[in-house]
């Protein structure tokens, strides 16, 4: 049994984001597995509203106390809200990265290509391989 909390309700990204529909938005984070992989993070770059992303491309980074980290959108969309309380408090992530460590809301471009990721189970066994 994998020692990462992997919720079932979320999707997953082989390069260790999440996503969860709410209503029209989206919001994004990094999981679990990627949060105790970095250590301790002490700073997060995120985009500014309205900026708009391809699905897997950068729209912000993340640095911990071993190493500096990319961070990829799941699918294509809009920002709409940026955890600024991460700005001051980038530890969130390491303390509760489903919830309070979320980092964007987006409007989806096609909300549909979420159920393309993977799911707890598929992302689970990802980690796992991982190590």
């Amino acid at each position: 049994m994998a020692q990462w909390n992997i919720p079932a309700d979320l999707k997953y990204t082989k390069t260790d984001e999440w996503i969860r529909l709410e209503g029209e938005e989206a919001i994004v984070g990094i999981s679990d597995y990627a949060q105790s992989s970095l250590s301790t993070l002490t700073f997060v770059d995120l985009p500014k509203v309205g900026a708009a992303f391809k699905a897997g491309e950068q729209f912000g980074a993340v640095e911990s106390t071993k190493a500096a980290s990319e961070i990829y959108l799941p699918v294509a969309g809009t920002i709409t809200a940026t955890n600024t309380a991460l700005e001051n408090d980038p530890e969130t992530i390491n303390n509760d990265p489903y919830t309070a460590g979320w980092m964007v809301r987006l409007k989806p471009g096609n909300a549909a290509d979420i159920n393309g990721l993977l799911d707890a189970a598929a992302y689970t066994k990802h980690c796992e391989e991982r190590g």
